[in-house]
């Protein structure tokens, strides 16, 4: 295709990060991962002002590429390093776009395989946004989102819009040197072609009130549509009454537990992702979201996604999401 590489699949380096992830995360990384890597290795300092001016910078499992030997402070456990309070287990954070909590993960559906990249707002309303495949992809349509903003400056900003827009057009030029080469719209055009479009409904997932869909087949006790055949508005009001009836809630849980030991886990992945994303620091709510996927995801031989929503269980009231302990210097 005439693109960049990532980096070398022989790299010393490379191998010490992926045995990492194999061994804590329980994860096959994604040759994307280190086309962005070899991306952000390539730029020169204007194409790195251009992604601090978009308010991009790495963070979480990403931190893991500089120092794959990178250990969290005492008592935490490492896999929820990066986690914010609603990142579901298929959600490994590695980017940070700046106001309202905007971040990036890369996307687990089968606790072993990437299947692209999530975005949301943890400082906001709003769903998950899986519409990009890569993490070139989800920066290509930031830098896009900055150029139409550009267009939009008056008179009085148009000599610092033009500096700007000439890093940002080399931070363009760098990004499609790796991927996306085959797009040449930009700003308002490329949102239009690439971002604005409704996601069709994938029957092969069911809705979720995160709005990023579960990889599962079965039975619902709402018989919920396929991912993005609900009115999520309707729906998360719906949801959102039904987890303010305790005993309804209560029981809804036992079904969906029942249902799974019964060789049906549909309900309960559902249901749990459904109350790890509502919970609000609600004990109780906390409590059922990690029963229901622990059973869920044991019961799809999804053992890393138990391991990690069970991490994160035990860790959810951390003050802050980074917990790698500083590097000792020599």
């Amino acid at each position: 295709m005439g693109e960049a590489e990532g980096v070398d699949a022989r790299s010393p380096s490379r191998a010490r990060i992926e045995e990492r992830f194999r061994r804590d995360w329980g994860v096959e990384l994604p040759e994307s991962i280190f086309r962005f890597r070899a991306f952000l290795d390539a730029l020169g300092p204007r194409e790195r002002r251009a992604l601090r001016d978009a308010e991009l910078s790495t963070m979480g499992v990403f931190d893991l590429f500089d120092d794959p030997d990178g250990q969290p402070v005492a008592g935490v456990d490492v896999r929820v390093h990066g986690r914010y309070y609603r990142d579901p287990p298929e959600f490994l954070t590695f980017l940070h776009g700046g106001s309202d909590g905007l971040h990036y993960g890369l996307w687990f559906d089968d606790g072993r395989t990437c299947a692209g990249v999530g975005s949301y707002y943890t400082n906001d309303g709003g769903g998950i946004d899986r519409s990009a495949g890569t993490p070139l992809e989800a920066v290509r349509l930031v830098v896009e989102r900055v150029w139409r903003d550009l267009d939009d400056r008056g008179p009085d900003e148009v000599l610092d819009g033009n500096e700007r827009r000439t890093d940002l057009a080399l931070l363009r030029g760098a990004l499609t040197a790796f991927e996306t080469a085959d797009r040449p719209e930009t700003g308002v055009a490329y949102i239009g072609a690439y971002a604005s479009r409704q996601p069709p409904v994938d029957p092969d997932r069911i809705t979720t009130l995160d709005e990023g869909g579960a990889l599962v087949t079965g039975e619902t006790a709402l018989g919920r549509p396929p991912h993005h055949g609900a009115d999520e508005y309707r729906f998360a009001q719906y949801m959102y009454a039904s987890f303010d009836d305790t005993e309804a809630l209560a029981e809804s849980v036992a079904q969906a537990l029942s249902r799974c030991v019964a060789g049906d886990p549909a309900e309960a992945l559902v249901l749990g992702r459904d109350l790890y994303w509502a919970s609000h620091g609600d004990p109780a709510r906390e409590a059922y979201a990690a029963d229901l996927l622990a059973a869920a995801y044991h019961a799809l031989d999804r053992p890393n996604l138990a391991a990690i929503a069970a991490a994160h269980h035990r860790h959810r009231d951390l003050p802050q999401v980074e917990i790698l302990a500083p590097r000792e210097r020599g």
